[in-house]
């Protein structure tokens, strides 16, 4: 067999990836690899075309998630975050997210984002019940309660008491404390 040429190899690269990898265009899709299917549930074809918005549970997330990672690329290139995802057939799943764009000035013109799924049994934080862990990882990508409430579905106020549980179960004073200990023992979970 002969040696596939470079072209051949950056695109057996790209489709074959680990990790679902999409390559956007002002947050439109325009090429996604076998794993992304796998991932997501719609075919490549699907995908292809598409605005990302697809992919987010509410249109909260799309906002804000995008706006936080537009901001961060202008000083950074390469961003990640931990985030809720949307899979064809309408389950939510909790995913690592990294891109990376190729002009800072424009961060939005043309990134490349991978995906990979968390197991939930290890991102659960010990004692909490599985609504206030749904609230805790929206809390620590820097959600307010009314954009929390809005992508759950639920009331401003059902946020405030799950926070407000976490609060006393981690025996913080605020949301700040919550939140770097959230993020200390979501570290440890992973390791």
């Amino acid at each position: 067999m002969s040696r596939p040429s470079k072209t051949a190899l950056d695109r057996i690269g790209f489709l074959y990836a680990a990790d679902a990898t999409l390559v956007l265009s002002d947050r439109l899709i325009l090429r996604a690899s076998l794993q992304a299917e796998r991932v997501f549930g719609w075919t490549i074809k699907e995908l292809e075309g598409q605005s990302i918005r697809v992919l987010y549970p509410a249109q909260t997330d799309y906002e804000v998630i995008g706006e936080r990672a537009r901001r961060a690329m202008m000083q950074n290139p390469v961003y990640s975050d931990t985030r809720f995802m949307r899979r064809a057939d309408g389950s939510v799943i909790w995913m690592e997210a990294r891109g990376t764009t190729l002009d800072p000035s424009n961060p939005e013109a043309i990134a490349v984002w991978t995906y990979r799924p968390l197991e939930e049994d290890s991102r659960q934080i010990e004692g909490l019940t599985g609504a206030e862990a749904r609230v805790a990882r929206y809390l620590v990508n820097g959600f307010t309660s009314k954009e929390i409430a809005r992508s759950l579905g639920c009331s401003p106020r059902t946020v405030e008491v799950h926070r407000a549980n976490m609060m006393r179960k981690a025996g913080v004073r605020n949301t700040s404390e919550l939140v770097a200990r959230l993020l200390t023992t979501a570290e440890a979970a992973r390791v």
